[in-house]
């Protein structure tokens, strides 16, 4: 063997001598040529070799070679040599956890959880790439430092590890091996690496596996048998990790935990807390960096990571605008976390130098302050956006979050790969949000840059029909313009992605504000929801079609949701819906509670005036409504809105002078008629909304519903446009 392998690598490695060997390899100490280093060589016994054929094992190796993980000791080349398969690994210069227990039998509770938690965190990298070990024991896990690598990941998976070969024999090692591979079951997933990191902590604490014998009662042992409780092994154990091991080791692969983060995290949090409160809110990342501009990009993970987490249809997720205020924060996390009303909160900050970058991560239950998860990414910047894919799996498991291979594969699946389109999204992306019509603009050439680098970037795509949704509906583009050019953004998001959240959500709008396409409309909003259930933003928007349509508990059921996942951005949403319910004394504490967080937000103080002034206490509902006007002047629908008010409070003069003012300002049509409405000039009100459903300026689709119309309802013309529009 050793003279075909030496005559195989002449020239690249220097083979210098074996050290060691088991049942399914040929382990030799080795000299990179080229790199002047030591390398361990490890090649398959013959027999396994001409079982799995050269062109599956190459297959298969090069699969593993993809891994990149701190704990994972990475392989760096392999091949094959006559009937030789090999595969070659740095030589690690410490020892293995076999020798380790060897010498000690028994480790540290302390020391076994954290090694426990960097096992956990190689073997989920390599899940999520769709790796599975199949041979987790204690010789293949090497201590570097005192820290865990997991080591023959090649040679695990080309071999089929843990599977039976022939009658009677296993290829792997029995006392490691999960139920279902015992009996040979071909449908192997993560869990058996589970079970068997499950028996390695065992043998870390107890001294000796949870089943011991000759092989073949091994073997009958993992599939019939029940373990002792760790307790009765080492008595003082705690009850968490006892009962972590125990669901761990569970026969059936369905009542074990999903993944190994979540075994791990177990082993230190009892169940129960995080199964009431599988909640989150990523707080703003912090610039480390020493250039000011990077903000952006540390905003921008942060609104990725939350954009991943809300993927899953089971976890509370606190939307980006909601998170974004706490930016500048002096404020305890329990404080924050009682705010947003979630159980737990990840922190983070980001350094950026040329092409490397530096993300800290930590997530930490707030009632207690106790760090769940942490870690720390130094890659190039092209990997960020796998380490965004990283945090959000890494903290699903960490809260016990059970996620469909559908979500795992919307989770890993990336929107662009080119770093400089990301950027100009990113820009986009905080442009946008300042929703002023002039940075409106600015947004949307830093998008166009995005998809000029990267054609085929959906999520810029979907965010240019955003924004010209936006400037539409704030009377700062007309329709003519806005609605060919949303339309097409969001078409062209479908298009090239058809599972991008935002382009069915942008899709859903676009057919609710400018066709009245309401049944499209509803199969959008839906789609959208299946792909992103934490979206708070499609919950508000398909909760405002729904209200346009006069459905109005289905509107407060849906934009209630947005507010819970978005509490402090859809503040007001909710309770216009409940105004146009009749809920009038819910909707105006829903904005005595919202003010008591943002007391200079005008559109609470506008729906706060008008839950007031509809309840009959006309003097406060007005005096709110002058206060939306005066924290927000160049907003014209909160004076147009004022107008209206004062006109059915009675005082004509003053109604007609905001009209003077509003024409003078040249507002649209759509905010001339509130006014008109409230004079009882329905004729003249009847031209102004006729003229804004005909150029669709305003928010005229939601017209049905909406109390500011209420006067007009009766009228025939009313009626004939709602026809027009398809909703009567």
């Amino acid at each position: 063997m050793r003279d075909i392998l030496e005559r195989a690598l002449e020239g690249r490695y220097r083979v210098e001598r074996e050290i060691g060997r088991g049942g399914m390899a040929t382990v030799f100490l080795a000299t990179d040529l080229k790199h002047h280093r030591p390398v361990a060589i490890k090649v398959i016994q013959p027999e396994l070799a001409r079982g799995i054929g050269r062109e599956r094992f190459l297959r298969e190796i090069e699969a593993v070679a993809s891994l990149s993980h701190p704990h994972v000791l990475p392989l760096i080349d392999s091949g094959s040599a006559d009937d030789l398969l090999y595969s070659i690994s740095p030589f690690v210069s410490g020892e293995s956890l076999r020798e380790r227990l060897g010498r000690e039998r028994q480790l540290g509770t302390d020391e076994t959880l954290r090694l426990a938690r960097e096992i956990a965190s190689g073997l989920e990298h390599a899940h999520a790439k769709g790796l599975v070990h199949r041979d987790i024991k204690p010789e293949n896990i090497l201590l570097a430092d005192g820290h865990a690598q997991v080591a023959d990941f090649g040679i695990a998976h080309a071999t089929g590890g843990g599977q039976h070969t022939t009658v009677g024999t296993v290829v792997g090692t029995p006392a490691y091996m999960a139920p279902e591979q015992a009996t040979g079951e071909g449908d192997i997933d993560g869990r058996v690496d589970v079970y068997a990191l499950a028996c390695v902590v065992y043998e870390m604490l107890a001294g000796e596996p949870p089943f011991t014998g000759p092989s073949e009662s091994v073997l009958y042992q993992q599939v019939s048998a029940s373990p002792r409780p760790i307790t009765e092994r080492r008595p003082g154990i705690r009850r968490e990790i006892s009962e972590a091991l125990r669901v761990g080791l569970a026969k059936s692969r369905t009542d074990r935990f999903p993944t190994p983060t979540a075994f791990a995290n177990a082993l230190v949090t009892p169940g129960p807390s995080l199964a009431r409160a599988p909640s989150v809110a990523v707080l703003p990342f912090a610039n480390l960096s020493s250039d000011p501009e990077n903000e952006f990009f540390a905003d921008g993970i942060t609104e990725d990571v939350i954009a991943q987490l809300a993927k899953v249809r089971t976890m509370k997720v606190i939307s980006r605008a909601s998170v974004m205020q706490f930016k500048k924060r002096d404020l305890p996390l329990r404080q924050i976390a009682e705010q947003l009303d979630v159980a737990n909160l990840l922190e983070g900050s980001v350094r950026r130098a040329g092409n490397r970058v530096r993300v800290v991560v930590q997530l930490v239950e707030a009632s207690t302050d106790r760090s769940l998860w942490a870690e720390t990414y130094d890659r190039q910047l092209d990997d960020i956006f796998a380490i965004q894919s990283d945090i959000a799996l890494s903290i699903a498991d960490s809260l016990r979050t059970e996620l469909s291979k559908d979500e795992v594969a919307r989770i890993d699946r990336g929107q662009t790969d080119n770093v400089q389109a990301y950027q100009h999204y990113l820009k986009g992306r905080k442009l946008m949000e300042t929703w002023d019509q002039g940075m409106l603009r600015r947004s949307l050439d830093e998008f166009a840059r995005a998809v000029a680098l990267d054609p085929r970037y959906a999520l810029a795509y979907a965010s240019i029909a955003q924004v010209w949704c936006e400037l539409c509906e704030v009377s700062a583009a007309p329709a003519s313009e806005a609605h060919p050019k949303a339309r097409a953004a969001a078409a062209r998001a479908l298009e090239l992605d058809p599972e991008t959240a935002e382009g069915h959500m942008m899709s859903g709008f676009v057919k609710t504000i400018f066709e009245y396409d309401w049944q499209g409309a509803e199969k959008d909003f839906r789609r959208a929801l299946e792909l992103k259930p934490g979206s708070a933003d499609t919950y508000d928007l398909y909760g405002r079609m729904c209200s346009a349509l006069g459905r109005h508990e289905e509107a407060v059921a849906l934009q209630e949701r947005a507010y819970e996942l978005d509490p402090l951005s859809h503040k007001s949403d909710v309770a216009t819906s409940l105004i146009r319910a009749g809920r009038n004394a819910e909707a105006e504490a829903a904005m005595v509670r919202s003010l008591a967080i943002d007391p200079a937000y005008a559109r609470a103080h506008a729906t706060l005036g008008w839950a007031q002034f509809r309840q009959g206490r006309i003097e406060e509902g007005l005096a709110s409504l002058e206060k939306a006007v005066e924290l927000a002047p160049n907003e014209l629908i909160w004076l147009a809105q004022l107008g209206q008010a004062t006109a059915l409070a009675g005082k004509t003069e003053r109604a007609r002078e905001i009209l003077r003012e509003l024409e003078t300002r040249h507002a649209s049509p759509y905010h001339l008629g509130y006014v008109r409405v409230g004079l009882g000039e329905f004729d003249d009100a009847l031209d102004l909304l006729e003229q804004a459903v005909r150029d669709r300026t305003g928010s005229t689709y939601g017209i049905k519903g909406s109390f500011l119309w209420e006067p007009l309802r009766d009228q025939p013309r009313f009626q004939a446009l709602l026809k027009k529009m398809r909703v009567t």
